[in-house]
């Protein structure tokens, strides 16, 4: 089973993208706190798309440069810390790119932060000189529920918020 936007079509998620895109940088128009703009992300886009069960971010750690440590996030406990070397969020972290799982039980080394997570995209966060200062999770209770156009929109809007890209 896949995500499907708001009205059960398809066709309709990069449209609920691209809408709630634009109500989120309206919203943070002006606003320079990175954790104010991290809150605002996650709670919109928890809100906006109902298949999303756990949305929030993981910030690279100041003292520990190799290690995410948990963020601004809607949905039930998220794991506190999260090494570069484990799980899907550290994948994202240590490769820089976009990680879409499936089937988060057939990842090697998922982290079970919440056993009813059964897939999961995670987007690396660059500031605006392009360091890396968190990656943004999603989880959802359904496999297969994410794919390149949830890559595409996601990406697109981590760099608006958070590099400054137009």
């Amino acid at each position: 089973m896949s995500y499907v936007a708001r009205d059960d079509r398809p066709a309709d998620k990069a449209a609920r993208y691209a809408e709630v895109e634009a109500e989120i940088l309206a919203v943070l128009d002006g606003e320079p706190n990175r954790t104010a703009r991290m809150a605002t992300v996650a709670s919109m886009l928890a809100d906006a798309f109902p298949a999303f069960f756990w949305t929030g971010f993981y910030v690279v750690d100041e003292d520990k440069t190799e290690e995410l440590v948990v963020g601004p996030y809607q949905g039930t406990l998220g794991c506190l810390r999260i090494a570069f070397s484990r799980g899907v969020c550290g994948a994202a972290a240590r490769t820089r790119t976009t990680q879409i799982v499936e089937d988060v039980h057939a990842f090697p080394g998922h982290i079970a932060c919440d056993p009813r997570s059964a897939s999961e995209i995670v987007v690396p966060v660059f500031d605006a000189s392009g360091a890396l200062i968190a990656v943004f999770d999603v989880d959802a209770t359904v496999t297969s529920a994410f794919d390149a156009s949830d890559a595409y929109a996601l990406e697109a809007l981590m760099a608006k918020v958070f590099a400054g890209a137009a």
